[in-house]
């Protein structure tokens, strides 16, 4: 296979330097407690925002011209600064074997969320189809609508598209106030799984893996090559049993590339948001630039950023705080919080949020790019691609994992990982007993045998009446037998035509009585203790403030081993 043609590096990668290579084994250098913090607290301590804080006025500031009209170029949150910043759009202009622009064609990035609307920048030819609406508002004229607006904005990121083709020449000449994201031609499958205030359950979440796992050609023929879940619950239970980091861990090992936010509750949280805890997807921590546009270029993890443990930490991270991307006109987040729209916007169809959910967003539409550009690689690769790839960042690599996403690094490696180190290379491999890198994953694997009631973590599902959800039961109400689903999930047999477990779950599935009952009695549901809270999907903070002020519980969490022996 001809590689493509890839630019020099723009920045060193430091994270190349922490790998060891001896035996033809890649060894992770385990993170170090050199510092119990990252390296410093932003001027906005982005930590401890409450409803007195809502907005980010200095980066709106910041973004708007003399005249008061917004400009992407002084943006630091834009999509065109941290596309720059990360490299994406040096990327752009580098071609793949079959000689067309890397700009994420062929791709198909599966968006597990809110849904995801039809909004200008994502109308355009093949750009957005959608799976099953396996929300409580499945059964109506809100099917496949994000009336709460966070799938829209990770879109947004992801896949953005305003204007014609992108070209060798039209590339060059592009508006920086043209909406574009990390993957602009990349196409995306929305999988709506929350309702208007953010709810959702972990049964819905762990259907849409194996739904996409099962169904990895979309609508329209593409394939989807990855998931990203900006999702994740305070559970303590060891990922080894966890049916939900089972449930992601077996859509990694059926080939798809799962990117997950890693979490909102800072560094003083012990552990990673579930499934993030398990050890094979893509853990995405949050990095800030402090308002700056050259802060990009050496930035610190984001204050409310988890990190997780010695064991088990974020992999890398990517630009995280103030993102400009698309609005979700009328959902629950615009009217609520109309701060958040972007000052000098004229056509108000921009929207400024923060958190790890936009950072995974920015790695999965990198993703796209690496997957367009060596579509032969495996998840397993791609991970290791990325972290050889990412540059450093201050302060303990609990927090900041292998570092700052850098995609145009990582194709570098991508490259020289395909094509092999050259004659030269390969004596030198010889005489010191070095060869490339074997990206492959060995932690220990997951069964999904334990208990879905451990997977939902301390908050409950609540219905109108305040009635909680728990148990041993799915959504439904169907009792949840651990082995027959893990049986049938990593079989590949979940799934059968709209049924998931034998149980219809699309369309007037929610009514399996048949009497209206079951859908009526959660068509209202809520989270009791927060909505859209910190680890129910990382999207804590929009305009650089909590939608609640609400906590989820932390606790120790030990039983995962994030050590050299995982990778061979």
């Amino acid at each position: 296979m001809s590689t493509p043609r890839i630019a020099p590096s723009r920045r060193t990668s430091a994270a190349v330097a922490a790998l060891t290579l001896a035996a033809g084994v890649v060894t992770l250098v385990p993170a170090t407690a050199a510092s119990a913090h990252p390296a410093r607290t932003n001027a906005v301590d982005r930590g401890s925002f409450n409803s007195s804080h809502w907005g980010d006025p200095l980066a709106d500031l910041l973004s708007s011209s003399s005249g008061g009209k917004y400009t992407a170029k002084k943006d630091p949150g834009s999509l065109y600064t941290i596309e720059n910043a990360i490299g994406a759009r040096d990327v752009w202009q580098q071609t793949d074997a079959q000689h067309r622009q890397i700009t994420g064609q062929g791709v198909t990035v599966a968006l597990l969320d809110s849904g995801t609307a039809a909004v200008a920048g994502l109308t355009g030819p093949n750009k957005l189809t959608y799976g099953p609406d396996l929300s409580i508002e499945s059964n109506g004229v809100l099917t496949d609508q994000d009336t709460y607006g966070h799938g829209t904005h990770l879109a947004g990121i992801i896949a953005a598209h305003d204007g014609g083709a992108l070209t060798s020449k039209t590339i060059k000449q592009l508006d920086p106030d043209t909406e574009l994201g990390v993957a602009p031609d990349a196409e995306l499958e929305s999988i709506k799984l929350a309702t208007t205030d953010g709810s959702a359950d972990v049964s819905q979440v762990i259907a849409a893996l194996n739904w996409i796992t099962e169904h990895q050609t979309a609508a329209d023929g593409s394939q989807v090559r990855v998931v990203n879940l900006s999702f994740g619950t305070d559970s303590v239970q060891p990922y080894q049993l966890d049916p939900l980091a089972a449930a992601a861990e077996n859509a990694w090992k059926h080939g798809l590339v799962v990117v997950v936010s890693a979490g909102n509750e800072g560094p003083s949280a012990p552990v990673l948001d579930d499934p993030a805890i398990d050890p094979y997807v893509i853990a995405v921590g949050a990095s800030d630039s402090d308002d700056s546009i050259s802060g990009w270029n050496h930035p610190d993890v984001a204050s409310f950023s988890s990190g997780g443990s010695l064991a088990r930490h974020v992999d890398l991270v990517a630009p995280g705080t103030s993102i400009t991307s698309l609005r979700d006109p009328g959902s629950f987040v615009d009217q609520n919080h109309p701060e958040g729209q972007v000052d000098g916007d004229t056509a108000a169809r921009l929207f400024r949020g923060s958190g790890t959910s936009q950072a995974a967003a920015v790695v999965s539409g990198s993703v796209a790019l690496l997957l367009q550009a060596y579509p032969n690689l495996t998840p397993d690769q791609v991970k290791g691609l990325l972290m050889a790839g990412a540059s450093s960042v201050s302060g303990s690599s609990r927090y900041s994992g292998a570092g700052e996403l850098d995609i145009d690094a990582t194709l570098s490696a991508a490259r020289n990982f395909v094509s092999g180190p050259g004659l030269l290379g390969t004596i030198l491999n010889a005489l010191t007993g070095n060869s490339a890198p074997n990206y492959t994953q060995t932690f220990p694997a997951s069964t999904g045998l334990g208990s879905l009631q451990a997977a939902r973590g301390s908050d409950q599902l609540v219905d109108a009446d305040g009635n909680p959800f728990v148990g041993e039961v799915d959504i439904q109400g169907n009792p949840w037998n651990a082995a027959a689903w893990w049986a049938a999930a990593s079989s590949g047999t979940s799934w059968s035509g709209g049924n998931w477990m034998g149980v219809p779950w699309t369309g007037a599935g929610w009514d399996p009585t048949g009497d209206g009952t079951q859908s009526a009695r959660w068509s209202s549901a809520r989270w009791s203790s927060a909505r859209w809270s910190d680890a129910d999907w990382d999207s804590a903070r929009w305009s650089s403030a909590r939608w609640s002020s609400a906590r989820w519980s932390s606790a120790r969490w030990s039983s995962a081993r994030w050590s050299d022996e995982a990778w061979q």
